[in-house]
């Protein structure tokens, strides 16, 4: 059975606060105090994962919230539920004696929905250790096995082990490693749990606003999201915004003949396909007016970038591309614009249920990812305007008989903002601060992305927090599968995030001097 720690660790609890300032920065063996609570650590992940959290099913996030204000009281935490109009969050605070700063922490704990059918195990919430066979296929292991054997490439499969249970984890056991030092971070510590982020954190932003003065820190770090794909130790100093836009073009009022009716009533498809290639040259760039406005790249910014060690032609190799779009020169600039993305087109039937008809409607799915120079009332607005300039009426709801009869080409549109982006100087407090955990912990700068790809709802805190910096530290393999069947975890990312983040914990903060030249 693998090792059990935490009534070892209730002792070291109650002297906590009889620690002195020079006990808190006493040096530790990072490597060697990781090793000896790894087992520990894959206690608590497995423990975590084997709770169903799928985002839709509010009785499963309860059993979440529950687990986690929990593990944190065992662990001496103040717990409080910041209620909201459905699920609520969790805030769990450490107070350090004399401390001058405060860090909180982001973390959510729900998970996408699963097809039992589509993984390769049992059950997508009983974890399971897994290492490639001679023949390069994954294959179920005992977990008992890492109690004497260990091998970073192994991996845990399970829902939410990488997104974003599995850095949770390592949260937690790199709390017990460094407390089981008669340790404690020189910084106050908060945590903020969202239970909702895989459907767009709908409340977050409310409940931010409403519990803000619960929530100030001097920095916010976000343990969510994979490393580059290099696997090399990275940080993420921003992330984009996401908005949806939902588009219906419409045709004859139902399904009809392509016989009788083709050359005669209008196709919703073919105009949907027209206006969609309207928006963009053939080189994937947006000819929309003004879309790119306000993004201007100087050469310290793309020297940034360019430390950032992307092969382009590798990248294109990996995901079966010849050309890329024409949005920036490299994988890295083209993250620092705002993308128009078609995410999904439907109208009439394909394969064995295609029918000789003219469709009714047509509906396209776009996401807009934004930057922080984008604002997406701006855009949306900039979409609209192109929309009409095509000849369209824009509904709000589906079209009447009048409204069919008077305007020949009709579009509803349906837009929503989930939120915004952001972004941190690399040469911030907490870019600095991190800067020396990491080399402390790696022996080397980790990578420093300027932004990432993907969307983190972090900008309600920013703006409701006095434009508080925040960093994404990120400790994932790349190809964790996430949002997808056969979710996984390498356990050399999971041992290599505990370390990370007892380094942090241990990383002075208070009499961090900045040079700012």
């Amino acid at each position: 059975m693998i090792m059990k720690k935490l009534y070892l660790l209730v002792v070291g609890y109650s002297l906590l606060f009889s620690l002195s300032y020079a006990q808190r920065s006493v040096k530790i063996d990072l490597e060697e105090v990781t090793d000896s609570y790894f087992l520990h650590g894959v206690d608590i992940l497995n423990s975590l994962l084997s709770i169903p959290n799928d985002s839709h099913y509010p009785e499963q996030l309860i059993l979440n919230i529950e687990w986690c204000e929990a593990n944190l009281k065992e662990r001496g935490w103040l717990t409080k539920r910041l209620e909201t109009s459905s699920v609520p969050l969790v805030l769990g605070q450490k107070a350090v004696p004399n401390a001058k700063k405060t860090v909180l922490f982001y973390f959510h704990i729900d998970g996408q929905s699963v097809d039992p059918k589509q993984w390769e195990q049992p059950d997508p919430f009983k974890p399971v250790l897994k290492k490639k066979n001679k023949d390069g296929k994954w294959e179920i292991i005992p977990m008992e096995t890492l109690q004497n054997d260990y091998d970073p490439e192994w991996r845990v499969f399970a829902r939410s082990a990488s997104d974003d249970k599995g850095p949770f984890a390592m949260f937690l056991a790199a709390w017990d490693a460094m407390v089981s030092k008669g340790l404690m971070p020189d910084y106050n510590v908060k945590v903020i749990l969202d239970f909702e982020e895989e459907i767009g954190s709908p409340n977050l932003a409310a409940a931010v606003t409403k519990y803000k003065n619960d929530l100030k820190a001097d920095m916010m770090l976000i343990m969510d999201g994979p490393r580059h794909v290099s696997n090399m130790p990275t940080l993420s100093f921003g992330a984009r915004g996401i908005s949806q836009i939902t588009l219906t073009t419409y045709g004859p009022r139902v399904d009809l003949h392509s016989g009788h009716y083709g050359n005669y009533a209008p196709n919703p498809a073919l105009r949907m396909s027209q206006l969609l290639a309207s928006m963009k040259d053939e080189r994937g760039r947006v000819v929309i007016p003004g879309f790119y406005d306000g993004i201007r790249l100087t050469q310290a910014e793309k020297d940034i970038l360019a430390m950032v060690p992307d092969d382009d032609e590798d990248i294109m190799r990996k995901i079966g591309i010849g050309i890329t779009d024409n949005v920036g020169e490299t994988y890295q600039e083209s993250l620092q614009y705002p993308s128009l993305n078609i995410r999904g087109l439907s109208s009439g039937s394909v394969g064995n249920e295609a029918r000789t008809i003219v469709p009714a409607i047509a509906v396209a799915e776009i996401d807009v990812r934004l930057v922080p120079e984008s604002d997406p009332e701006r855009l949306f607005a900039l979409i609209r305007k192109h929309i009409e300039d095509q000849g369209y009426y824009i509904l709000d709801k589906d079209p009447t008989d009048e409204e069919r009869a008077k305007y020949p080409k009709l579009i509803k549109w349906e837009g929503s903002i989930s939120y915004q982006a952001f972004r941190t100087p690399m040469d911030s407090e907490p870019g600095i601060w991190l800067n020396k955990a990491y080399v402390r912990a790696f022996g080397n700068e980790p990578i420093r992305n300027r932004i990432s790809g993907g969307s983190l709802p972090i900008a309600p805190f920013v703006e409701a927090l006095d434009n508080i910096p925040a960093v994404t530290v990120v400790t994932v393999n790349f190809d964790n599968n996430q949002h997808g069947p056969n979710e996984n975890i390498r356990i050399g990312n999971f041992k290599e995030g505990i370390k990370t983040a007892l380094a942090i914990f241990t990383e002075p903060l208070s009499e961090l001097k900045i040079d700012k030249k």
